[in-house]
């Protein structure tokens, strides 16, 4: 092959590339631009985005109270009956009634089963006639006693003879004392075969049933019964809050004691602290304690878990604020108090015990003053907020003298809606307007940002397509010339 065709196939070649590579770049170019061009709503958005910076930000305030808060310990217990029986035969014979139903709540003394007496009945039928043989053979002994005794008055007879018989009748008077005592033995066994209850409670399932042969010795016994009014909890604390629990013990005080179902939503009953354990656990570090509850509901079952809430202390006249308040940060425990002229700055507090949804503050708030609970997230030292609380009687006095605007005074097209009567008119309906109007013109600010950063991005990437298609251009012209 000559050397002018080896070029020719060469730039042919050449070209091939350079087209392929240009449709390519191209289709890059493309791609991009579709992928930065923004949405129509965003655009939108992009005019309503820049906020102004001067304006007051919408904050949730509510003022500092004083009130009495109640300091409580929480633990999870067990619910331990204060007593549990198991219900056994005494005697053995066969199982000739049940007289209960499981489940059922029985008194003292109620009769649950029978087994056989008749065995019992006979025995005792037998023991009661060996003691009167015996008691016969005693009477006859004494007036033979008293025979001898007259006649050795009258010098008749050998002493040897009274001193015999009197050791008969002392023999006959204890075999009369066995005898009395083998008959009670009978009887009780008698009443044995009546199975009463021991204590009063509920009853468990059955163990036996009718027609068995039952024994003293059975380990399941018949039923358990287990008394639920009033029923105990068992519970454990920190040793460390042992002192303040002993002192009230100590003074007689009723330690009022809450169990609350597993979610601690649902109270189940109201008892008193009984007493505390005589030992901490070394392992645990905490000490039981037991309270006793009423149980006239029938709330509590035995080896049930619960929640508890001991009340140990009452702070008087302690200064309040909502939970939502205290914020968490590197300067520490703070909140953001709002001053007389709208402007918010930074204070440090020392929090106490929490009940509810409000927390004790020991120091760096006093009474009255108002407190940011929503809208905090925005704020910084010294910033001017527009501050509306949640108190029922306030908002619906703000909404009340609301004239101006509807729907915030923005269509939704993001245009201001009669910009001079919307901006001349400060509704109390706008005062009263929940903390998420901040949230929701913060939300239009990024969307603002964003949309101007996509533009900015898409003229970029144009004047970078046009600087390619120059130089593509440029290269064209070399290329013919």
């Amino acid at each position: 092959m000559r050397f002018s065709e080896w070029l020719a196939v060469r730039w042919k070649s050449l070209l091939i590339v350079i087209v392929l590579l240009t449709v390519i770049s191209g289709l890059v170019v493309w791609t991009y631009e579709r992928w930065q061009q923004p949405a129509p709503g965003a655009q939108k958005g992009g005019k309503r985005g820049g906020g102004d910076p001067t304006r007051a930000t919408p904050v949730v305030a509510m003022p500092a109270k004083t009130a009495d808060v109640n300091v409580y310990l929480n633990s999870l217990g067990t619910v331990t009956p204060l007593k549990t029986v198991t219900v056994r035969s005494r005697v053995d014979g066969e199982l000739l009634r049940v007289l209960f139903n499981e489940g059922d709540v029985v008194k003292q003394g109620q009769l649950l089963a029978e087994i056989d007496p008749r065995p019992y009945q006979a025995a005792l039928s037998q023991a009661e006639g060996q003691m009167t043989r015996d008691q016969a053979l005693l009477a006859n002994a004494r007036i033979d006693l008293e025979r001898y005794q007259l006649l050795l008055k009258q010098d008749s007879i050998a002493k040897q003879l009274v001193d015999t018989q009197e050791a008969l009748v002392r023999q006959y008077m204890g075999t009369v004392t066995i005898d009395a005592g083998v008959v009670d033995n009978a009887r009780l066994q008698v009443a044995y075969s009546r199975i009463g209850a021991p204590i009063a409670g509920r009853l468990g399932l059955r163990q036996v049933d009718a027609g068995n042969i039952v024994r003293a010795g059975d380990a399941n016994g018949l039923v358990v019964i287990t008394q639920l009014q009033p029923i105990a909890v068992i519970y454990t604390i920190p040793q460390d809050n042992l002192p303040a629990i002993m002192q009230l013990l100590k003074t007689g005080e009723r330690v009022a004691v809450d169990a609350f179902d597993r979610e601690q939503k649902v109270k189940l009953d109201s008892g008193m602290l009984l007493t505390a354990d005589n030992q901490i656990d070394a392992t645990t570090g905490t000490v039981r304690l037991k309270a006793q509850f009423p149980n006239d509901g029938n709330n509590l079952f035995a080896n049930q878990f619960v929640n508890i809430r001991m009340l140990v202390e009452i702070r008087r006249g302690a200064t309040t604020v909502p939970s939502a308040a205290v914020q968490r940060g590197a300067q520490g425990i703070y909140v953001y108090v709002v001053k007389d002229d709208n402007t918010v700055t930074l204070r440090k507090v020392q929090t106490g015990p929490t009940e509810g949804d409000a927390t004790v503050i020991e120091s760096g708030v006093e009474p009255g003053e108002r407190v940011v609970i929503d809208g905090t997230d925005r704020l910084r030292e010294g910033a001017k907020v527009e501050p509306t609380s949640r108190d029922p009687a306030a908002a619906s006095k703000g909404g009340s003298d609301g004239k101006g605007r509807k729907g915030g005074g923005r269509r939704k097209g993001g245009d201001k809606g009669s910009g001079d009567k919307s901006d001349g008119d400060k509704t109390g309906a706008e005062k009263s307007a929940p903390a998420d109007a901040g949230d929701k013109r913060a939300a239009d600010k990024g969307a603002g940002d964003k949309a101007a950063a996509d533009k900015a991005a898409g003229d970029k990437a144009a004047e970078g397509q046009k600087e390619g298609g120059r130089k593509r251009g440029g290269w064209k012209r070399e290329k013919a010339e």
